[in-house]
């Protein structure tokens, strides 16, 4: 089973969980900081193109 480790998005309003949230500023930022957090937490990113990358782990 998957989980969800992290979550890197633009739009601050439009999210809420319980994994950690990252907000930034433009669609630039939301990648760099995915790819960072998705190799310091050896997870894998995905987009779900609405301005929110989540981060899984599927271990």
């Amino acid at each position: 089973m998957a989980k969800i480790v992290a979550v890197v998005s633009t739009k601050a309003d439009s999210i809420g969980g319980g994994a950690p949230i990252f907000i930034v500023e433009n669609e630039e930022k939301m990648e760099q900081t995915s790819f960072l957090l998705e190799k310091i937490l050896d997870a894998s990113a995905h987009d779900l193109k609405n301005g929110t990358i989540i981060l899984v782990n599927h271990r």
